[in-house]
């Protein structure tokens, strides 16, 4: 079972990892979550119905990783538009936006924060790491984060397709980006067998 995800009796999942994992894991988490940003202020009116209608931003991040987390709901994915169609997807686009992001933010922020609560929770083993078991509800907040930390870590390495992730296995190891692609390519790994104890 080390490195790989596999699936507990009666539904959800477990992996046995070693401290250097949990540590790279938290820390990823710990990141995202400062990237993400802070939920709404705790001195706000405790008013569900405002929260419901509260407003988020309309324009686009700055930060390339945020964009890659928090894309533009309308866009023409065939290339350019014309001036006057690219002009209705912004405006779509920030109008999707403000009534979207902020419910987006806080479930991202809600599945990093359930990672960091789950290794923190772990009891390590005599040699060192532990075993992870998550609940089916817990191992669905870990596989949307980290679907979430491969976006941001892939946003970082400039990948946008295929033939970018081919490229990084031949990366020399003296690159200083040889870590940064190693943690994207094992956290792809643990993504993937965590799909599969999904699966029916």
């Amino acid at each position: 079972m080390p490195g790989t995800f596999e699936p507990l009796p009666g539904g959800g999942a477990a992996v046995a990892l070693d401290d250097v994992e949990i540590s790279i894991i938290r820390s990823l988490a710990v990141q995202l979550l400062e990237l993400i940003g802070p939920g709404p202020a705790e001195d706000a009116p405790d008013d569900p119905l405002a929260e419901l209608f509260a407003e988020g931003p309309s324009e686009p991040p700055s930060d390339p990783v945020l964009r890659r987390l928090f894309p533009d709901a309308y866009s023409d994915p065939e290339g350019t538009p014309e001036a006057q169609e690219a002009e209705e997807q912004r405006a779509y686009s920030s109008e999707f936006r403000r009534y979207t992001e902020n419910d987006l933010r806080a479930g991202k922020r809600d599945n990093a924060l359930a990672v960091i609560r789950t290794l923190d929770a772990l009891s390590p083993v005599d040699d060192g790491g532990a075993v992870l078991k998550l609940s089916v509800g817990e191992s669905r907040q870990w596989l949307s984060s980290l679907n979430d930390l491969r976006l941001a870590i892939g946003s970082r390495l400039e990948i946008t397709d295929e033939e970018d992730t081919d490229l990084l296995y031949r990366l020399p190891d003296e690159d200083p980006r040889k870590p940064m692609v190693m943690a994207y390519l094992w956290l792809g790994g643990l993504q993937e067998t965590l799909v599969s104890t999904l699966m029916p």
